[in-house]
C-alpha cells in the first residue's frame, strides 16, 4: 500500500474494492465510522492507561505486566461489545504473538513509521479504509514514559525475568520515548447492499 492517507487528519481515505486501491473522498458514513472508531480506540487507550498506572503505583512494572496479559483483553472485549466493533492492539514488535499484525496491519504500521520519520507526530497517526466488506481503522500508539519500564532499552532484572516467563517469544523491548509502539485496530463488518 503506497501513500496511505489519514481519513481524520486529511479528510481523504484509501478505499479498497476487490483488491484495487482507489483514493477518494470519504462518504459521510465512512467519516462517521472513522469518528466512532477513533472514540473506541481512545476508550481502549484510556481504560488501559488507567489500569497500567494503578498497577505501576501499587505493584510496579511486574504488576503492570499482569494488566497487559489479563486485563487488557477483557477491556478490549468490553469495548468491542459496547461499540459493535472489534477492538484490539497490534505491533511490528509484539509481546504476545496473538497480537502480531496481519499483512494489512503490518503495511499500515510501516506507513506510520515512514510518516513518523518524515516528522509527523506519532500521537496523530491514524488510518481508515474500507477493505472488502469491512471498515478498518488504526490509531498509532506512541511509547510514553511509563511504557519504558516494560518496553524500554533497560529493564529491571525482575521485569526481564517476568517477561521471559510470560512471553518467551517477546519482541517488545528496546523502545525509546516517542517511538511507535504499535496501534489500536478497530474493525467493523459492513452490511452488503444487494
Amino acid at each position: 500500500m503506497k501513500h496511505l492517507v489519514s481519513l481524520l487528519s486529511l479528510g481523504a481515505s484509501l478505499v479498497v474494492c476487490a483488491g484495487q486501491e482507489q483514493a477518494g473522498t470519504p462518504t459521510a458514513d465512512q467519516a462517521a465510522l472513522a469518528a466512532e472508531a477513533a472514540t473506541a480506540a481512545q476508550g481502549l487507550g484510556t481504560a488501559l492507561k488507567a489500569e497500567l498506572e494503578a498497577a505501576l503505583q501499587t505493584g510496579g512494572a511486574v504488576a503492570a505486566l499482569g494488566v497487559c496479559r489479563i486485563k487488557a483483553p477483557h477491556i478490549a472485549t468490553r469495548i468491542s461489545a459496547e461499540r459493535g466493533m472489534h477492538v484490539s492492539r497490534t505491533s511490528l514488535k509484539p509481546r504476545n504473538p496473538h497480537n502480531a499484525p496481519d499483512v494489512w496491519q503490518a503495511e499500515v504500521l510501516r506507513e506510520f513509521e515512514s510518516r513518523k520519520a518524515a516528522g509527523e507526530d506519532p500521537a496523530s497517526l491514524s488510518y481508515a479504509a474500507v477493505v472488502g466488506n469491512e471498515f478498518r481503522f488504526m490509531q498509532a500508539i506512541p511509547t510514553a514514559p511509563a511504557c519504558l519500564a516494560c518496553h524500554g532499552e533497560r529493564l529491571a532484572p525482575d521485569v526481564s525475568a517476568k517477561i521471559a516467563e510470560l512471553y518467551p517469544q517477546d519482541q517488545a523491548t528496546g523502545f525509546r520515548q516517542g517511538d511507535l509502539r504499535g496501534a489500536f485496530v478497530i474493525v467493523k463488518a459492513l452490511s452488503i447492499r444487494p
